[in-house]
């Protein structure tokens, strides 16, 4: 059996265990690992042992941070366009890079799909800078209407755009399918079902990821806000490392909101597949 099967789906299926396979995997030090190491620990893992796991699948994509600045108030439209372009350009990329790529038209870099990842990124940073572009449009000067605009609209935007991004640039699984397995692991086909299913369990963990991001920052200063008002050079600090923080908290939490190596019961998928379960449910690759 695959080891990247068989480790998710031995060690990965509940939501503590995700969460320390992901605080391992994201441990920076990996970083610092030479290249006999990962290939060394990629031996391994093909021979069923588990030394060096973290190296090893932290280094591999399982089927085959963020911009900072970009969740911030800004005081013009440029800065805000420039950062949500950074945002979501990165996204795209990193919902494509980590894709389910078992799907037929997935494999190749199409037209369509250079096409679907530059109007996502188009219209995820229009769409992201609108607060802002309705204060300076509207010439919004009340502190109220202009908190709005700039501490609380942005929290559901954050997350409804980062849910678009991933359902938008990995829309290809859905139309296509993925590749499900069986219980003991064996390849059964194609099933587009599952690929709607990973996209969409996807997409929640991303716009939790975000929308905590952007949300947490956002209500700590206004719950400071008196504070704020009497030393107000404390107020970009605090914004800074508190998104700084959470966005580093909430990355590995999100990661591991649904299994890394999903499930999807046969009635659930086509039926040309169903016939090849064996009484028990069909497992696919979620991506990231």
């Amino acid at each position: 059996m695959d080891p990247n099967l068989l480790f998710w789906r031995s060690e990965g299926q509940s939501l503590l265990s995700r969460l320390q396979i992901w605080f391992n995997l994201l441990d920076p030090t990996v970083l610092l690992s030479s290249d006999a190491e990962i290939k060394n620990a990629h031996v391994l893992l093909g021979s069923g042992q588990k030394l060096n796991e973290k190296v090893g699948f932290s280094s591999v994509h399982a089927d085959s941070g963020a911009v900072v600045a970009s969740l911030l108030p800004h005081s013009s439209v440029k800065p805000a366009l420039f950062w949500q372009f950074l945002l979501h350009s990165y996204s795209a990329g990193f919902n494509y890079a980590n894709r389910n790529s078992s799907s037929e038209e997935s494999n190749n870099t199409s037209l369509k799909q250079l096409l679907l990842i530059a109007g996502t990124v188009s219209y995820a940073t229009c769409a992201g800078a609108l607060p802002q572009i309705f204060i300076n449009r509207l010439g919004v000067r009340s502190a109220p209407i202009q908190t709005l605009f700039r501490s609380i609209l942005p929290i559901p935007l954050c997350a409804v755009l980062a849910f678009f991004n991933v359902y938008i640039v990995r829309s290809g699984e859905s139309e296509s399918g993925i590749q499900v397995f069986d219980p003991n692991g064996t390849p059964v086909g194609l099933s587009k079902a599952a690929g709607d299913k990973a996209v969409r369990e996807t997409a929640l963990s991303r716009a939790a990821l975000f929308g905590t991001t952007a949300a947490v920052p956002n209500l700590l200063l206004l719950l400071l806000q008196r504070l704020f008002q009497r030393s107000a050079l404390l107020a970009a600090p605090v914004r800074h490392i508190s998104v700084a923080l959470v966005l580093g908290m909430m990355i590995p939490v999100s990661f591991s909101l649904f299994p890394q190596l999903g499930t999807i019961e046969k009635d659930n998928v086509e039926e040309e597949l169903q016939a090849a379960a064996d009484g028990g449910p069909f497992y696919y690759h979620r991506g990231l």
